[in-house]
């Protein structure tokens, strides 16, 4: 097992990793960037380093800072969190040139499973569903008309190198085409720095659902069931749920085998989600797999009882697991907190908060770093909390989220809480009917 393990995050994250680290005895390093002195993964942390100014270029994307923060304090395993450099290939295999364990996936199947149209490639060889579309990178343009009339509009223009919505075009007539490949291809190249496309058949009102796995070093995998990641604003997540009100037993087990053939198709080590578009008659599809912790890791442990940052190092040191499969026992769900106006089309909102009320009460969990007095930098995810409700059936966890959130106070700052209990009482999302398009129609009440 593991002496130290270094955090190569910040935030919420880096401290939901130190708090399972001190619980199986593990001594923990955490590193920051001048903007996150004041932050409480610092605080709790046995040792911290600084690693540079408050631009992450210069901090938490610096691959040479990181390390040397590792080597310094002795640390035999890095933890990379999500975002930043856990999806790094370059970042993976030189923890392993140093000889310190990437808590995470291998270079190999970073590029493998982060490669979306190597990913897709690969998961046809598997046998798992994809979307019809070209089966890896479109060549040219001449290639992409021919792959468009072949499926038929719409169609999706996606990124190969692609996230968050980056160089991603739903083209709905023939004569839109070249422009959405021309204004995909040149926003992918300024994120990425990388141009690649590649074609899906657009499933009109998807729901996003993703299936948490866990595979070992021996080959073996497992899932803990599903999570839905539906409501969503320009395809960054909002709120997610489990069990999915759209789901069946027999879909649950369907998509549950797609996953973990998936997963040890590759060998998979780790922690990830197989991420799947299921279509209104319930067909499902691959979509793309993170290989790497998420953000809303928490409504999974809350409904099967497992740690599942405890998996990843347990995993990470070549403890095998158990090959058990996990199914929801309760209802879970989780509201991503962030310092945004939901009244001014979620404007970031940055500044210091003056007063912090944390909700609590039995079912309640809040993953935070922040308090009363802290500044919330400008630099980095506006994310500054995540609150997430247990109970018996879906009805009492959204009762119990109206009711923390109605106790959850943050002054000083404008935050989505305001957006959370509305959506709370929306009259579709309380009957479950909701697609990745629900935010197109949703309207904020007057603040």
């Amino acid at each position: 097992m593991f002496k130290k393990i270094l955090i190569a995050n910040r935030g919420e994250i880096a401290l939901r990793v130190i708090r399972t680290c001190k619980e199986m005895g593990i001594k923990t390093v955490a590193v920051y960037s001048q903007a996150d002195e004041e932050s409480l993964h610092v605080k709790f942390a046995d040792e911290a380093v600084c690693i540079g100014p408050a631009a992450s270029t210069d901090s938490y994307l610096k691959m040479s800072n990181i390390l040397a923060a590792a080597e310094i304090t002795n640390a035999d395993a890095i933890h990379p969190g999500y975002g930043f450099l856990s999806e790094n290939s370059k970042f993976s295999a030189l923890c392993e040139e140093h000889s310190v364990k990437f808590i995470g996936a291998s270079a190999e199947m970073i590029d493998r499973m982060g490669d979306k149209a190597n990913a897709k490639s690969t998961m046809i060889a598997a046998g798992v569903p994809c979307v019809p579309g070209s089966e890896g990178v479109i060549e040219d343009f001449a290639e992409c008309k021919k792959l468009a009339d072949e499926a038929g509009y719409p169609v999706m223009l996606k990124a190969s190198a692609g996230g968050g919505g980056k160089g991603m075009r739903a083209v709905w007539k023939e004569e839109d085409l070249e422009d959405a490949w021309d204004s995909a291809r040149y926003e992918s190249k300024a994120a990425f720095g990388n141009d690649d496309m590649y074609m899906e058949k657009l499933i009109q009102e998807p729901r996003h659902i993703e299936i948490q796995i866990v595979g070992d070093s021996f080959g073996k995998a497992c899932h803990l069931s599903e999570r839905d990641c539906s409501v969503q604003r320009r395809h960054q997540k909002l709120t997610e749920e489990t069990p999915s009100p759209f789901m069946t037993d027999e879909l649950r087990e369907r998509m549950g085998v797609a996953a973990v053939k998936a997963a040890e198709y590759i060998k998979y080590e780790g922690a990830g989600t197989v991420e799947f578009l299921v279509d209104k008659d319930r067909n499902f599809y691959f979509m793309e797999m993170n290989t790497r912790i998420q953000v809303e890791h928490p409504i999974t442990e809350e409904v099967v009882n497992y740690d599942l940052i405890r998996e990843q190092i347990l995993v990470a040191a070549g403890v095998p697991i158990s090959g058990k499969n996990y199914l929801p026992k309760m209802h879970s769900i989780e509201c991503r907190i962030n310092a945004e106006n939901p009244y001014k089309g979620f404007m970031p909102a940055p500044g210091k908060i003056t007063t912090f009320h944390a909700p609590g009460g039995h079912g309640v969990r809040l993953d935070t770093h922040v308090y009363a007095g802290y500044t919330i930098p400008p630099n980095y995810d506006s994310m500054v909390a995540k609150l997430i409700t247990t109970a018996q059936t879906r009805e009492e966890a959204i009762n119990k989220m109206k009711r923390a959130l109605d106790e959850f106070i943050v002054e000083g700052v404008k935050t989505t809480i305001p957006f959370h209990r509305q959506l709370m009482d929306h009259p579709d999302y309380v009957a479950g009917n909701y697609t990745t398009k629900f935010m197109e129609d949703f309207e904020m009440e007057k603040e």
